[in-house]
């Protein structure tokens, strides 16, 4: 029987199209594999994002080179954001490669039958469902639209009855996924919005919790926070990516929102929904930011008091408007000088927060298990270990927190209630 193997790298979209492509590898009769010795067909799903990403992909499909030339009747295909319009380009440039295809698509090479429905296997606890694709926003430094095309919703009942299926295979959990979620439905013919899709798949038996990212400030609804507020699935987690905290890098980075209207978003939140649990990204370095300019990012992260920061050193990004407009001109050390703030920041703050659990008792998905102790995460997002021997598997156990970080969580069992 043939076997697979998939690299993946990225986020979570990536992620979650290549569960789905395993699926349809072994619908097809493949088996994976852990070897690429051992594999008929390789697929690398890759990431361009930064320029460190797309560095790691060039040098794995490099890398593959000798092993394509000792095994000639190995297929060696790539997916994902690398893949652009101009597929000849690529095809030139890695002549070993037998196939590209856009990130998003399934391997037509395999036949033109797409097996339906393509679900992940085997499915975990929590699991990935894409909901919209694409981006229409062109933030100046992203990359995302030029490769993955204007945003596409998929239909509402479609959805639902992909989340139904997986409830009956056992999910538990369904996080919601698109570039930009807040968007999704605006192309759809009524024009569905996020809020009434999480209003449809709070009913579904067998589901207990949903989550859903990216979110975009300036598409954030009052009426979808009213949704995160009243349904009792929807976890009070969110992410938030401000990506600065001066109003002259946003307009830069084509963001179309200021810092002050982020802030009262943030509080909108706060108010309606008093537990939830916030992230964010920021990018240090944009073109021109000068240290006034990262002090006011700064002060917006301490100011708020985020439970995660993703920070990311800019890098200029080939066809996009901060590549084309603007001289890159931040020294690599200064980038990393800022990026190791805000780090050290987050770091306190996280530490702060996290150590206000301890002690307390918190709602876990039991998601899987390694080194000796089960993972999961709280309704906050929270990463949870526990030690015990029973059988917890897609559980939602309640856990005592005997220690914190400001990473991850650690306790046991809570039968006290």
């Amino acid at each position: 029987m043939p076997q697979y193997y998939i690299w993946t790298i990225g986020c979570q979209m990536n992620k979650a199209e290549s569960e789905r492509l395993a699926s349809l590898f072994e619908q097809l009769g493949y088996q994976p594999t852990a070897n690429t010795e051992e594999a008929g067909l390789i697929v690398l799903n890759s990431c361009v994002v930064r320029q460190h990403a797309e560095e790691r992909v060039i040098n794995k499909i490099g890398a593959l080179r000798t092993l394509k030339k000792s095994h000639p009747s190995l297929v060696l295909a790539v997916t994902g954001c690398l893949v652009n319009s101009d597929i000849s380009k690529l095809k030139r440039r890695f002549p070993h490669v037998d196939h590209f295809f856009k990130p998003g698509d399934y391997p037509q090479w395999l036949g033109n039958t797409k097996l339906s429905p393509v679900l992940p296997q085997p499915l975990s606890p929590s699991t990935y469902v894409p909901i919209i694709q694409g981006c229409n926003n062109f933030c100046s430094y992203c990359i995302v639209p030029y490769r993955r095309g204007r945003e596409k919703s998929r239909p509402v009942a479609e959805i639902i009855n992909e989340v139904k299926e997986l409830a009956q295979r056992g999910v538990k959990e369904v996080i919601l996924l698109g570039q930009n979620v807040d968007s999704y439905g605006n192309d759809l013919p009524d024009k569905p919005d996020l809020a009434r899709l999480l209003y449809e798949l709070n009913s579904i038996d067998g589901i207990t919790r949903i989550r859903f990212l990216t979110n975009h400030p300036k598409d954030m609804s009052d009426r979808l926070i009213e949704a995160i507020a009243r349904l009792d699935k929807v976890c009070q987690q969110i992410n938030l990516p401000v990506q600065s905290g001066d109003d002259e890098i946003l307009k830069a980075m084509g963001r179309h929102y200021t810092s002050g209207e982020y802030r009262q978003l943030v509080s909108r939140l706060r108010s309606r929904v008093p537990e939830i649990a916030l992230s964010t990204d920021v990018i240090v370095g944009f073109p021109g930011e000068s240290q006034e300019q990262f002090q006011a990012t700064f002060d917006l992260l301490r100011e708020l008091r985020f439970d995660n920061v993703h920070v990311a050193a800019y890098s200029p990004r080939p066809e996009t408007i901060a590549a084309r407009e603007y001289e890159d001109n931040i020294p690599p050390e200064v980038k990393k000088e800022r990026l190791n703030i805000i780090e050290q920041l987050q770091e306190k703050i996280a530490t702060e927060i996290n150590s206000q659990l301890l002690g307390k008792t918190v709602e876990v998905l039991v998601e899987g298990r390694g080194k000796g102790k089960w993972h999961g995460r709280s309704r906050s997002g929270k990463l949870v270990f526990l030690s015990d021997n029973s059988e917890l598997l897609g559980q939602t156990v309640k856990v005592k927190v005997e220690k914190t970080s400001p990473w991850a969580l650690q306790g046991r069992l809570d039968n006290s209630s």
